[in-house]
């Protein structure tokens, strides 16, 4: 038959309850896949239950937990778009952002996955300011942070060993602007007084070598940055000398 395919699964009509049971065995063994199908078919053979939304979370929950990611933020949006108003409207606006975050990858990777969760992540923090879910939001938004602002510095260091200091200068400054609040900002704050002497802009080196002393009094990079003062503009000296 045309119309057919040896790979659809077969249409087997079951009441709501005995495939919501059968999908939580499932979850509760371990059998995602299992458990992706069963309340996939709830879904479909009872979409207007009150138990169809929920398979439509639990399904996507389930997908998560095996890294089928495209699908379960598949599963989430359709939910959202479904659903606006449903008392778990939170927990699928933060399911979207744990997705998202699971996919971060480490600094020397592409950066996509980090920014498309850093914007998940704020949109559970805006919509959902008291929930339990931007609490832990707030706490994932400040490692996605760090490692957009660890990427962007180490795309600045590779290109001040290229020497193309003017787009070094770029990096690092969209750190200082966007990502104050990382760990990336002292470095970020040094390589600028170097890039800067480099290029003869005394002024604009001195000025970031004054918030790294004022802010970062103790820190390493406004040691380093002395040192190469020293070595570079001595001239500099006197305004960044560091206080008895």
């Amino acid at each position: 038959m045309a119309g057919c395919s040896k790979k659809d699964a077969p249409y087997v009509e079951r009441s709501v309850n005995d495939l919501y049971n059968d999908a939580m065995d499932a979850m509760t063994a371990n059998r995602f896949k299992d458990a992706v199908k069963h309340f996939d078919e709830v879904e479909r053979q009872h979409p207007y239950s009150p138990w169809a939304a929920k398979a439509m979370l639990m399904s996507a929950y389930a997908n998560f937990q095996v890294r089928e990611y495209d699908k379960s933020v598949s599963s989430l949006e359709s939910f959202i778009q479904l659903h606006p108003g449903h008392e778990d409207i939170a927990y699928a606006y933060y399911m979207v952002a744990l997705n998202y975050y699971d996919q971060i990858s480490t600094i020397d990777h592409d950066q996509r996955m980090t920014e498309k969760s850093e914007r998940a992540l704020d949109d559970v923090i805006r919509r959902f300011p008291e929930s339990q879910y931007a609490r832990d939001a707030r706490l994932k938004m400040a490692l996605a942070r760090d490692h957009l602002a660890g990427k962007n510095l180490d795309v600045g260091r590779y290109y001040i060993k290229v020497g193309a200091v003017v787009a070094a200068i770029g990096r690092f400054n969209k750190i200082v602007q966007k990502f104050h609040d990382t760990s990336s900002i002292e470095e970020a704050l040094y390589r600028l007084v170097e890039c800067y002497i480099k290029i003869g802009l005394d002024d604009q080196a001195l000025a970031c070598a004054s918030v790294l002393g004022h802010n970062y009094p103790g820190s390493k990079w406004y040691v380093e940055a002395y040192q190469f003062i020293s070595q570079y503009a001595p001239h500099l000296l006197k305004a960044t000398q560091p206080a008895n």
